[in-house]
C-alpha cells in the first residue's frame, strides 16, 4: 500500500529535512510540498492524499484552520509537525495521527508511519465491507442480512492480537490477551498485564480503536480494562462498583461507567 502524502511548511528547510526522512520508508511518496495554509487547502482538494504533515504556525492559514478549511471534503490522516509543545491537547482534538517535534527524530517518525498503516488499514477495510454490502444489496438482497451476521467475526479480525511497545530502550510484543487494565497519564499509556508494567506513548483514543470493543471497555474517565480479566464485581457507595481482576489488583468504576460494564460482567 502507497501512502501518498503531501508536505506543508513555510520553511523549506524543514520540508527538505522532512523529505530526507521519508526517504528511507518505500512506502511513503510525495505527491506535492506546500509553502502556506492556502495551498495546502487546494492541494488536498485536488490530489486527495491519504497522509498530510503539516506546520501549525504559517502565515496567513494556520495548521488548524487548513483542518476546518476541508469540512466539506474527506479529509486524509494529519500529522502536526511543529517546533512548539503547547499546541499539543488542540492538535488531539482535531483528531490528528501524531504530534511530531522539529527536528523530527527518525525513530518517533517511524512510530507515526506505523501508526498512519494502521489506521489506514482500518480504513480499508471498512470501505470494502461498505462496498460488498452495496453489490449485494443489487444482485442478492437476501444475502446483505448474512453478511451482517458476520460482522462479528470481521470486527474481530481488524483489532489488533499484539502490540508493539517500546519501553526502556526494548520492544516488547505484548498479546492482547494478557492485557489486564490500562491507565492514561497524560500522552502515555500505563499497560498493565499482571506481572509487567509497561509504558506506550499514545492517546486513548488511538489506543481504544486498536482493540475490541467487545472485550476492552472504558470504566473511567482514564482506564481501560480487559473484561476477560474481571474475576469479581464488588459493589461500592454512591452506585460505584470495583472490579477485581485475575492479578487481585481492583479497579473502581465511576458511576457514569457502570452501566457500561453491566452489560459485558455478569
Amino acid at each position: 500500500m502507497t501512502i501518498r502524502t503531501i508536505l506543508v511548511d513555510d520553511e523549506s528547510l524543514a520540508i527538505q529535512g522532512l523529505q530526507l526522512r521519508l526517504e528511507k520508508h518505500d512506502d511513503v511518496e510525495i505527491i506535492d510540498t506546500c509553502t502556506n495554509g492556502r495551498e495546502a487547502i487546494r492541494s488536498i482538494k485536488t490530489h486527495k492524499p491519504d497522509l498530510v504533515f503539516l506546520d501549525i504556525q504559517m502565515p496567513g492559514f494556520d495548521g488548524f484552520s487548513v483542518i476546518q478549511g476541508l469540512m466539506e471534503v474527506e479529509p486524509p490522516l494529519f500529522v502536526f509537525v511543529t517546533a512548539y509543545s503547547d499546541h499539543a491537547i488542540r492538535a488531539f482534538e482535531a483528531q490528528a495521527v501524531d504530534y511530531l517535534m522539529k527536528p523530527v527524530e527518525e525513530d518517533r517518525l517511524a512510530d507515526t508511519l506505523d501508526r498512519v498503516r494502521q489506521r489506514l488499514t482500518e480504513r480499508k477495510s471498512a470501505e470494502e465491507a461498505g462496498k460488498l454490502k452495496e453489490v449485494l444489496a443489487e444482485v442478492a438482497p437476501d444475502a446483505v442480512d448474512t453478511v451482517g451476521e458476520g460482522e462479528d467475526s470481521f470486527a474481530s479480525n481488524r483489532y489488533e492480537k499484539l502490540i508493539n511497545i517500546k519501553d526502556r530502550g526494548q520492544i516488547y510484543r505484548v498479546d492482547v490477551d494478557s492485557i489486564e487494565k490500562i491507565d492514561a497519564a497524560g500522552d502515555y499509556m500505563c499497560i498493565y498485564t499482571g506481572d509487567n508494567t509497561l509504558i506506550l506513548r499514545e492517546t486513548m483514543k488511538d489506543l481504544e480503536k486498536r482493540l475490541d470493543p467487545r472485550r476492552f471497555q472504558r470504566v473511567h474517565r482514564s482506564t481501560i480494562v480487559n473484561l476477560d480479566q474481571v474475576r469479581q464485581v464488588k459493589p461500592h457507595t454512591n452506585g460505584e462498583c470495583f472490579l477485581v481482576l485475575g492479578s487481585g489488583s481492583q479497579v473502581k468504576v465511576s458511576r457514569s461507567y457502570r452501566d457500561v460494564v453491566a452489560r459485558f460482567v455478569h
